[in-house]
């Protein structure tokens, strides 16, 4: 990065720090640098936050019971490089040191050995250093909301063309919530007659695979569900044509956002009330390759859409306990469906248990019975710990 920092802005009731039961989302523009109308949308989308709270009320309580984080850009080198304005291709997509960062990640799939940006690499302790649930980065050169995976094997089904996750019903409402809030979107009718996506969204690896992306990245190792958003045909297009861009973007943008608050939250005790942090929270059927974990605070966010789920949680060394819960569509109330855990027989500090650089999915099956048999190994640890403390 050429002496530059990345700006975040970060809005809410609370915007300085995380409040308990409070969801993180975020936006993030303009990694590709020639990509320029997401960059300008997120100003126009943060001018519109600030102006309309305490005036209109969806938007004063989405800001009360959200912290929103958005970045204009991820790549103002790029930005700065692309010095004549096309709808195509430029070198601007790339950063300084000629890289493209929507490669540059850490892979689920394969060793991605590049070389990790600075851009990248802020990035990716930006998401370490805040419990994100919901994100979108927002790019150009076509008119589809795309969607984890974007890289697979034969176990997530790439013979078929197709890299389903365990959340893949979440992603594809994510998908269609902001396709169809779109002024034309969910039309699908692409960029060209050759390329047209029905409802307006796409697997992400359905349309091409690509190794080292963002939105896989905040999928497994964030526990955030992301989605890659492309929103004009023209990569840089002529300034007098942001407004209509605006219009065309300003109800799905707000929609989209309202979507961190699907699914089920809470906080996992102990016997004294204390958080547990790191105790592992998953519904059942959905086991991810990094298993999710709760943070410093004890509190874990599922996002799930309507319906009957066991919420199973573990704390190393301890037995696990299940919840059944019925969740039903709480996005207009602001708030998911809140489910506590509470440890009574609990009282030690886990420690932190982070998932490894290159969790390779190799069979679904096999990284299933790995979260079964995790507390187990865990077990072990904490014992062994304890022995040598």
């Amino acid at each position: 990065l050429k002496g530059r920092d990345l700006w975040v802005l970060v809005l809410g009731r609370f915007p300085t720090h995380h409040k308990i039961g409070i969801p993180e989302f975020k936006y993030v523009a303009n990694m590709h640098g020639d990509e320029t109308v997401g960059r300008e949308l997120l100003l126009h989308l943060i001018d519109f936050l600030v102006t309309s709270y305490r005036r209109d009320p969806v938007i004063t309580r989405l800001l009360n019971n959200t912290r929103i984080h958005i970045m204009p850009t991820m790549n103002p080198d790029g930005f700065e490089a692309t010095k004549v304005p096309d709808c195509y291709y430029s070198q601007g997509r790339y950063n300084k040191n000629g890289e493209d960062l929507n490669r540059n990640f850490p892979d689920a799939f394969e060793t991605n050995n590049v070389s990790i940006q600075p851009e990248t690499q802020a990035v990716m302790n930006w998401i370490k250093n805040e419990t994100f649930v919901l994100s979108a980065n927002l790019h150009g050169g076509a008119l589809v909301a795309s969607y984890t995976f974007d890289n697979g094997n034969s176990v997530t089904g790439s013979l078929q063309g197709y890299s389903r996750s365990p959340d893949d019903d979440v992603f594809i409402h994510l998908a269609k919530t902001y396709s169809y809030n779109h002024a034309s979107m969910y039309k699908g009718t692409g960029c060209d007659n050759r390329q047209t996506f029905p409802e307006g969204i796409t697997n992400g690896y359905s349309w091409y695979p690509l190794e080292g992306g963002m939105q896989d990245y905040n999928y497994i190792w964030g526990q955030c569900f992301e989605i890659t958003l492309e929103l004009s045909c023209c990569k840089y297009p002529p300034a007098d044509q942001l407004e209509k861009f605006w219009r065309d973007n300003k109800v799905a943008l707000i929609e989209y956002i309202k979507q961190v608050h699907l699914g089920v939250k809470g906080q996992v005790t102990d016997g004294k009330g204390d958080p547990i942090p790191n105790a592992i929270v998953e519904a059942k059927g959905r086991p991810h390759v990094c298993p999710y974990r709760t943070n410093q605070q004890g509190e874990y966010f599922l996002l799930l859409l309507p319906g009957t789920y066991e919420i199973s949680v573990t704390v190393p060394g301890f037995k696990s306990m299940v919840k059944t819960v019925e969740i039903t569509n709480n996005t207009g109330n602001f708030s998911a469906l809140k489910q506590d855990f509470s440890f009574s027989e609990v009282s030690l500090k886990t420690r932190a248990a982070s998932c490894p650089k290159t969790p390779l999915y190799q069979e679904l099956e096999r990284s299933s019975a790995a979260v079964k048999s995790t507390p187990h190994i865990l077990a072990l640890i904490t014992v062994i710990f304890l022995i040598f403390k």
